[in-house]
């Protein structure tokens, strides 16, 4: 089957979310995840929503002003979704959830490599279906880590989408120090990630664009160190710049000023 490993990935994932709010008292789906405004219930509410939509269901009416943190027209839709469920038992949600995504991931494997490779509208613009898929894992896995911490039980049972949450993170990173950290030219930057999908980064900015690079002989103008954990949590927003800078697993050697720079402009996730 094409793609499979996307499809298992999110079938995984979302597995995971029936499984953590599962028998469930009512409050946990009260409980606030590092979303802004968005409790347990609103962030399943988004997930069960978002799926619904890409099966042909409508935005519900949204009415009144948004709140504060919805941004763009993808957050609205987002909200629409989430204020449509607000007062849905958890209960309800999850099994809604459940069903939603066992149509989701039943046509996902339905689908021809052709039907993978079309090119057609995501979050992210026009970019192959295959492309937006692996962005649903990249929002689902976050998510689950969302629901995990909101509960203050995080686990180390990651699953295959870290790997593509990570891989995703590490690819936007010349975009990243060039575009949004304004490296000069000539800035050589090594990346040392350390955990269960450690690897180390180096990248190197020429004619105002960086590219990864297999080796350099110059001394990177910055080192930074830090957990893969850490790493992806700044890369999706979840965690400032100054607690990405500060957590006791970073360490920064050379151009401070390039290291907060660069920490600044890692939250990348819409």
């Amino acid at each position: 089957m094409a793609y499979e490993w996307i499809t298992d990935a999110l079938e995984e994932t979302w597995s995971s979310i029936d499984r953590t709010l599962r028998s469930r008292e009512e409050e946990a789906y009260d409980a606030a995840t590092p979303c802004p405004g968005w409790s347990v219930r609103d962030v399943l509410s988004h997930l069960t929503g978002f799926e619904l939509l890409l099966q042909g269901g409508s935005v519900p009416v949204h009415q009144g002003p948004w709140p504060s943190y919805v941004k763009n027209p993808i957050g609205e839709t987002n909200e629409s979704f989430v204020e449509a469920y607000r007062d849905t038992p958890g209960d309800e949600v999850l099994d809604l959830f459940r069903r939603t995504c066992a149509l989701s991931i039943e046509r996902l494997r339905g689908l021809s490599e052709g039907e993978w490779d079309k090119v057609g509208w995501s979050p992210e613009g026009e970019r192959p279906y295959h492309r937006f898929q692996e962005t649903r894992v990249l929002d689902s896995w976050i998510h689950l880590q969302d629901i995990r911490d909101a509960l203050l039980e995080p686990a180390d049972d990651h699953g295959p989408g870290e790997e593509i949450v990570v891989n995703r993170f590490e690819a936007a990173l010349p975009y990243v120090l060039a575009k949004r950290a304004h490296a000069p030219d000539g800035t050589v930057v090594r990346i040392n990630l350390s955990g269960r999908l450690a690897r180390t980064v180096l990248l190197g900015v020429e004619s105002g664009r960086a590219k990864a690079l297999e080796a350099s002989d110059r001394v990177p103008n910055l080192e930074l160190s830090t957990a893969v954990a850490i790493f992806w949590r700044r890369a999706a927003g979840r965690i400032s710049a100054e607690a990405f800078l500060r957590a006791s697993a970073t360490d920064v050697r050379g151009d401070e000023k390039l290291a907060r720079a660069l920490a600044e402009g890692l939250a990348i996730m819409i």
